[in-house]
């Protein structure tokens, strides 16, 4: 190793990593499942040398896959050429990565970046204080991160409680229900805030014409619509932005985006448009990291892949294809199949999902379960027809060995 080398001190087996593991990090994810020190496109290895097939791309960050050469060389080339500097200055990485997601969103769009989903929604939650509104309006079962400001919008109990009280004035209404979210807007609202496919509740698709009400409404009464892409954005359905198919559709006040943007490089951006472009002045709101050349070049290299490689087109047709390969194996473990593009949820019949996801892994895919009875299926954007393929012909014996929950 030369002097502009670093290796690890000691990568061990995945048995000595975890027991590290326990004593240096904090408890807030529990044990980990394995120890992985490669990947390489679709695959990732375990320290014990073990392959996988990544069908949940680091919860639906990486549409490119691992270590893609495009993002690599980017990332490479730009820090080592200007790895920071300040927000008080610019760079052209930053500027053409912001003219590129506002043309996503619609006309006069402005951004701010930021470093994830959450702190996304956080520029999102202070443009919605400076409207001079106090109200929000989520949904049941949303999730929209775990600060404490994105905590508020986020529905589930278990996270909410141990921390209240939390701020804001938030009100959850019944996702996909126009009329409940008709009977809780009036001009109190400064916003509402909405998925467009809830991917932490099990991928729940809304009636096609949800986002178009939602909008509607909003506008009736001047409240912002606030549209979460994190998970959804960025290809994840076969579209730039999901509630936007085709790259036509409402213009939302706000659309945040992350995970995908980035490839695993982190990064996240609030995306404003109208008024609500210019309700954040200097000194309203800051970042160190948001907005640095070499996040930026990522999602660059990240746009470009997806353009030049075609993938749009890919995660529609084949993620298509793949749900539907999944409603015909007809095992009776399994209810419905729901989702679109490369966001799908298998719903089962019972609270199995957690030993089907362990067991999954155990047999080389990584899934997960984010509620008992629904595994998400989140691959690579660059997943062939062919490997998803494997796990269509493995699910039935891995739904069969979980059996019932006793």
């Amino acid at each position: 190793m030369s002097e502009n080398e670093l290796e690890l001190h000691d990568v061990g087996s995945q048995a000595s990593v975890l027991t590290r593991y326990t004593d240096a990090m904090i408890n807030t994810f529990g044990p980990p499942k394995r120890v992985f020190v490669r990947g390489e496109g679709v695959h990732v290895w375990d320290a014990d040398g073990r392959k996988y097939l990544d069908l949940l791309s680091g919860l639906a960050v990486l549409g490119l896959g691992h270590a893609h050469p495009l993002v690599t060389s980017a990332i490479m080339s730009q820090l080592s050429t200007l790895g920071h500097v300040s927000n008080f200055f610019a760079t052209p990485a930053q500027v053409e990565l912001a003219e590129r997601l506002t043309g996503f969103v619609g006309e006069g769009a402005k951004v701010f970046f930021a470093n994830s989903g959450t702190e996304a929604n956080e520029a999102a939650f202070k443009i919605t204080r400076r409207t001079g509104r106090r109200r929000i309006i989520s949904t049941v079962g949303a999730f929209h991160g775990r600060s404490m400001g994105a905590l508020a919008l986020t529905h589930n109990p278990k996270y909410r409680e141990p921390f209240e009280p939390l701020p804001g004035d938030v009100t959850f209404v019944e996702y996909g229900d126009l009329d409940a979210l008709a009977a809780a807007v009036d001009e109190s609202v400064a916003a509402v805030i909405l998925e467009p496919i809830q991917g932490e509740n099990g991928v729940i698709v809304p009636a096609d014409d949800y986002v178009t009400g939602a909008r509607e409404i909003t506008r009736e009464h001047g409240a912002l619509l606030w549209i979460d892409e994190v998970q959804t954005g960025i290809g994840r359905t076969g579209d730039w932005l999901a509630h936007r198919p085709g790259g036509e559709g409402i213009v939302a006040d706000i659309v945040t985006v992350a995970k995908g943007l980035g490839n695993g490089f982190p990064i996240g951006a609030c995306l404003a448009t109208g008024r609500a472009a210019d309700l954040l002045q200097p000194g309203a709101h800051g970042t160190t990291f948001g907005g640095n050349p070499v996040a930026a070049m990522a999602g660059l290299a990240v746009l470009s892949a997806i353009e030049r490689d075609g993938l749009l087109a890919h995660v529609r047709t084949t993620g298509e294809a793949f749900a539907q390969q999944l409603r015909d194996l007809g095992h009776p473990a399994i209810t419905e199949v729901r989702g679109r593009g490369f966001l799908l949820g298998v719903v089962l019949t019972d609270a199995r999902a957690a030993a089907v996801s362990d067991l999954a892994l155990d047999a080389g895919f990584v899934i997960n379960a984010p509620r008992p009875d629904v595994l998400r299926l989140a691959p690579p954007l660059i997943t062939t027809a062919e490997q998803l393929g494997t796990f269509v012909s493995a699910l039935p014996g891995l739904l069969d060995a979980a059996g019932e929950p006793s």
